[in-house]
């Protein structure tokens, strides 16, 4: 049966043990993201020396509190955290998150541990997340974010009701994914920290977060899959209605090598990984960078792209060239314009313009050669294209805020007409966040690497077909 995690996710309170106001300790950093995180539940902070932290009342000791936390977050030395979690189990606390490490990855001393902590969860009836693991984050629109984690800052949250969820298996590509989801409005809403998953696995995370209505994305960095069959069983149950992207690590022979002397995994060849996606659902992504692409573009299209069937619509020829390029090596295809789009372009553009795919506007283009090719296309290419790929190179003689102002406003026809449209902007911007925003605003996710651009088109155009897997294996 799937585990309810709303303890972890959303509790109404939580006990701190091992918590502090010392920035460089580990209680004090937990305490720090709740506090950063606004939690409006109640917070116990439990320190022997009592008295106050955050301005919050602080327990002794766990067993002084006799009204169980929803959450325990562990955040003290090893040697001390068996008995802490038999003292917490014993005042009624049965949900544990154990943040430090020294069990099963830390040699004979840690296996043993590891060892009688197992026998203290399964006689007390505890639920433990982690140990060795960086927290949790859980960001939801209005309400304050909860986050009992070691990681130093929050994701970007939620755009809208929705926001996308990662599943990590290391806590430092859960660093860099909020790292980037703040740099580059990435709506990345909640990070898991698995660790050494002693009760709660990736499957478990995802399971949960894949039945979240608020989690629009599932993402995942992998190494080690304890349980294949249900991996794939819980992704194809998620993945038919919203996409599972998946980051394998291990995938070559060092590759390998390296991620069994860090979580102990079982290689997989790469062969093995695509087999294992493309049965299970998932859209598999190469690299980080792949799947920071896919979190831009999925955060726009989270039903993903019909087909492979673009339009690049440049001001530039030089953009135009090496975008083509990159749709190309991404399989995607460039068809011709239809032919009435093309006789009713050819007489509203210069005669030096190429009336083709990709559109060459000419570098002197403004809001009126930008906005009445969109218009176009939206009136006759639902038929031809499955997105537009525009790309604006901002000459001296320009003034490019019309040109946004006037994408920005059929951003919304476009949507309506069911074309999605990507946009990126190159050159030097002097208004560049100022720009960004108003296009990603009204919908339009914008890149300033039109190669970029491209490789995040073709990353969504994977998910109909895994959804169409996951969708018939539903119906078996």
């Amino acid at each position: 049966m799937a585990r309810d995690l709303t303890p972890f996710f959303s509790p109404a309170s939580v006990a701190v043990i091992g918590a502090s106001e010392r920035a460089s300790s580990s209680g004090g950093a937990v305490m720090q993201m709740i506090e950063q995180g606004r939690f409006e539940g109640r917070v116990i902070p439990v320190n022997p020396r009592g008295g106050t932290c955050f301005g919050h009342p602080a327990a002794k000791s766990i067993a002084e509190v006799s009204a169980p936390a929803d959450l325990a977050v562990i955040v003290v030395r090893p040697d001390l955290i068996n008995q802490i979690v038999v003292d917490a189990a014993s005042s009624g606390h049965r949900n544990l998150l154990i943040l430090p490490g020294g069990f099963a990855e830390s040699g004979p001393e840690g296996q043993a541990r590891d060892a009688e902590l197992r026998r203290i969860a399964q006689q007390h009836n505890v639920t433990i997340a982690g140990p060795n693991c960086a927290g949790l984050v859980s960001m939801t629109q209005g309400k304050g974010a909860f986050a009992p984690t070691f990681l130093r800052a929050l994701p970007a949250g939620p755009r809208g009701k929705q926001g996308i969820a990662f599943i990590s298996q290391s806590g430092a590509l859960a660093e860099e994914v909020v790292q980037k989801s703040n740099q580059e409005n990435l709506p990345v809403s909640q990070i898991v920290s698995v660790g050494n998953a002693m009760h709660l696995s990736a499957e478990d995370y995802l399971e949960y977060l894949g039945a979240n209505d608020a989690v629009s994305v599932v993402t995942l960095y992998v190494e080690s899959v304890a349980d294949p069959e249900r991996l794939r069983a819980v992704a194809l149950r998620t993945a038919a209605t919203k996409p599972v992207v998946a980051l394998f690590g291990g995938a070559t022979a060092p590759g390998a090598r390296a991620a069994q002397a860090h979580t102990g995994a079982k290689p997989m060849t790469d062969a093995a990984i695509d087999q294992f996606c493309t049965s299970s659902g998932i859209v598999r992504a190469h690299s980080i960078r792949e799947l920071l692409l896919a979190i831009k573009g999925f955060g726009f299209y989270p039903r993903g792209l019909a087909g492979k069937r673009m339009l690049v619509l440049s001001n530039s020829g030089g953009p135009g060239v090496v975008t083509t390029d990159m749709t190309a090596a991404c399989g995607l295809d460039l068809p011709p314009l239809p032919n009435r789009m093309a006789e009713e372009l050819s007489q509203a553009l210069p005669q030096e313009a190429s009336v083709a795919n990709p559109l060459d506007l000419l570098a002197d283009a403004r809001e009126d050669r930008f906005g009445p090719c969109l218009e176009k296309t939206i009136e006759h290419g639902s038929d031809s294209f499955d997105a537009v790929l525009g790309i604006h190179v901002v000459p001296f003689m320009v003034d490019a805020a019309p040109v946004v102002d006037r994408l920005a406003a059929l951003a919304h026809t476009a949507e309506a007409a069911n074309m999605p449209f990507f946009h990126s902007m190159m050159g030097t911007l002097e208004h560049r966040k100022n720009w960004f925003g108003q296009l990603e605003a009204a919908g339009i996710p914008i890149f300033n690497d039109s190669q970029a651009m491209a490789e995040t088109a073709a990353i969504l155009t994977r998910y109909p077909p895994a959804r169409a897997t996951a969708q018939a294996a539903q119906q078996r």
